[in-house]
């Protein structure tokens, strides 16, 4: 299979260059399902880059029925981000016009919306795979109103260029996979939304988390939550139904790094939930994996309590009990005092899977990240 390869204008630069996004869709040969596959949407985190060339090199050599559907890639999906730099360290987390985490910025139809209620009323006793072309004729819909404004605004910020265009590519999309690593020290797991706990697992990585806790503006959270929101009010009115729609953000190691292990879990991992799905013709391991499973609301954050340098740490996926230690902090008093070390112990039981690359910290700044599971 030969992708067809198109490039998109995001924004022109001071330069007179146009930053843009190149997209490879691969097209079966028989109809199916719509997967969209992004990575790089925070600038530091790159692993996902490398899964997708291996998806390219592997779907490059495969006849037309090898797939079904069809699936687009979309590497480097934030060309300002990857290019942000700060002497040899890469940021690109925060869009620097405005401050905001270019993955918090998405068009969400659930607040866009006006009654989801009444449109599950109205569709109530229908089909499932028509409610389904009914509702996502209405989302494109209200999306491509929302392009025609920004198209008719003779000025606007970065981020509503950015997004308009990035989203566009997943709109019609039935599964939505968005490639992240930490963007400091961490393991390889994955993110996913209520109801969705089975396709999870089905990337076999160390550990998936639930969002139970989200505003609904990052990018698969703006793909998918207004399905769960037309999936509560169909249940409200007693009508079960879930869609074939999901969406998942895949954490592969560390951020500024490639790390050989990450990549291929991350590889293995799409390629054995597409199969699952159908939308590729590739052997599907017969068993479902099992993987812990956390929730959002079981993260807890460590930031510095003092200013100093840390001097030792614990490394991600490190379990820890109550009274453990977690880091030691060197602090540097400018007060006559001697420099002391100061050990932060752990108030809970869990496990560590995000830790800081900077070991100089300020007070209040970030450490590392433990998790209990369920």
């Amino acid at each position: 299979m030969e992708p067809l390869i198109f490039t998109l204008p995001l924004m022109q630069m001071a330069s007179g260059d146009t930053l843009s996004l190149q997209v490879y869709e691969f097209t079966g040969a028989t109809a199916g399902k719509t997967a969209y596959i992004q990575a790089n949407l925070h600038g530091a985190e790159l692993a996902g880059n490398a899964v997708i060339h291996r998806l390219i090199q592997h779907l490059s050599a495969q006849p037309p029925d090898y797939l079904a559907g069809t699936l687009r890639l979309v590497p480097v999906c934030n060309p300002l981000g990857v290019n942000t730099r700060a002497h040899n360290f890469a940021s690109g987390r925060y869009n620097p016009y405005d401050g905001r985490d270019y993955n918090r910025i998405f068009w969400d139809y659930e607040k866009a919306a006006g009654d989801i209620a009444g449109f599950a009323e109205a569709h109530r006793n229908s089909a499932a795979a028509d409610i389904l072309q009914a509702y996502r004729h209405q989302i494109q819909a209200a999306f491509q109103r929302e392009r025609e404004a920004i198209q008719a605004a003779p000025h606007l910020p970065v981020h509503q260029l950015y997004r308009n265009q990035l989203q566009s590519l997943a709109l019609d999309a039935d599964y939505v996979i968005d490639l992240h690593t930490s963007s400091n020290r961490g393991l390889t797991y994955l993110y996913f939304m209520e109801g969705r706990s089975l396709g999870a697992r089905l990337f076999n990585l160390d550990f998936a988390i639930l969002l139970d806790d989200y505003d609904g503006d990052a990018f698969d959270e703006a793909f998918l939550k207004p399905w769960l929101a037309l999936e509560r009010s169909l249940s409200d009115l007693g009508r079960t139904v879930q869609f074939d729609l999901e969406a998942y953000t895949l954490e592969l190691g560390s951020g500024m790094d490639l790390e050989a292990p990450a990549v291929e879990r991350g590889y293995q991992g799409v390629m054995r939930y597409l199969s699952h799905k159908g939308v590729l013709e590739a052997p599907i391991p017969a068993d479902v994996p099992e993987m812990p499973l956390s929730r959002t609301s079981q993260v807890t954050k460590y930031y510095a309590a003092t200013g100093g340098l840390i001097e030792s740490r614990v490394d991600p996926g490190t379990w820890v009990r109550p009274g453990d230690g977690l880091y030691t902090l060197l602090r540097f008093n400018k007060s006559g005092l001697l420099p002391e070390a100061v050990v932060q112990q752990s108030d809970r039981a869990g496990m560590v899977f995000d830790v800081a690359t900077n070991r100089a910290v300020n007070q209040g700044e970030y450490i590392l990240a433990l998790m209990q599971f369920d």
